[in-house]
């Protein structure tokens, strides 16, 4: 019994297979470089091919990094994992209560908070930093953790994604049977609600916690204490004062490779749930 010959690929296959091959060189070709750029020495970063080693030695790149100006940069990444790993928790937790409310609830005014949180998404952060800066100084609240933690808890856009979810994916009938049951409303979304949304809440915590990570112009506006600062603001100062003082050229090419990796992590571990929580929340059953 002879095998059905193989159909030759169609042209609009090949064309697609092609141009998704060009966007993934696109956005993948600045990553392979900072891997290439931080094995080098401050000289081979401007003599030498740019696209590959020269004499690589990133342990000790990477080590100058880290023991630079009193170990900074240790302070400057840990500063960073607070803002986006606290901030990204609370988000997700604020957003899924928001979005559940929203979605199961009904009480006077809900659709006008709901186009409050639409309008939230559409302003863009930066807008928001100035005003942020002016209310947080009459409380206190610059040049503190909290100056930069409290804005990052709150994400219009993890809300509007928790309430899409929980419309299709959390069924009113469950609910009910849990309320029949005797479970009052906190034990229904600690024990139930947040179970059946987790894919939702995996994707709400990915983009809040890549947004705080790369966030520079709040922590800019918010702190003067360079031992606060994130690893994006810190990165900036080491280039800023490259002029002054060359090895921090290499210094900061060697600290935004290290910058990438737990974002690269992070996406890595969550893809699975990111795809189901994008795919999941706009199919109603």
């Amino acid at each position: 019994m002879r095998a059905a010959p193989s159909r030759a690929p169609r042209p609009a296959r090949i064309l697609l297979v092609a141009v998704l091959t060009l966007a993934a060189a696109y956005f993948l070709l600045p990553v392979y470089w900072l891997a290439v750029a931080a094995t080098k020495s401050n000289r081979s970063l401007y003599g030498s091919f740019g696209l590959w080693f020269d004499d690589p030695h990133l342990w000790q790149n990477l080590e100058d990094v880290f023991t630079y100006n009193g170990h900074i940069f240790p302070r400057w990444a840990l500063n960073s994992l607070l803002y986006a790993g606290v901030g990204a928790v609370a988000a997700t937790l604020l957003s899924a209560a928001a979005g559940f409310a929203l979605a199961k609830y009904r009480f006077r005014g809900r659709e006008a908070v709901f186009k409050c949180v639409l309008a939230g998404v559409l302003l863009p952060s930066t807008a928001l930093a100035l005003p942020l800066y002016l209310m947080f100084g009459k409380l206190g609240l610059t040049n503190s953790y909290w100056g930069v933690l409290i804005p990052s808890v709150v994400s219009p856009f993890g809300v509007y994604l928790c309430r899409i979810y929980a419309e299709s994916a959390v069924p009113d009938t469950v609910l009910e049977a849990a309320r029949v049951d005797g479970a009052g409303e906190e034990r229904i979304f600690f024990t139930l609600v947040l179970r059946i949304m987790s894919p939702a809440l995996v994707t709400v915590f990915l983009f809040q916690f890549v947004h705080i990570w790369n966030n520079y112009f709040l922590p800019l506006v918010m702190l003067s204490d360079d031992r606060k600062y994130p690893i994006t603001l810190g990165l900036v100062t080491w280039q800023q004062a490259a002029d002054r003082f060359p090895e921090l050229t290499q210094y900061t090419v060697g600290g935004a490779f290290v910058s990438v990796i737990p974002l690269a992590v992070a996406m890595l571990v969550l893809q699975r749930y990111w795809r189901t929580g994008l795919t999941e929340g706009s199919v109603k059953e």
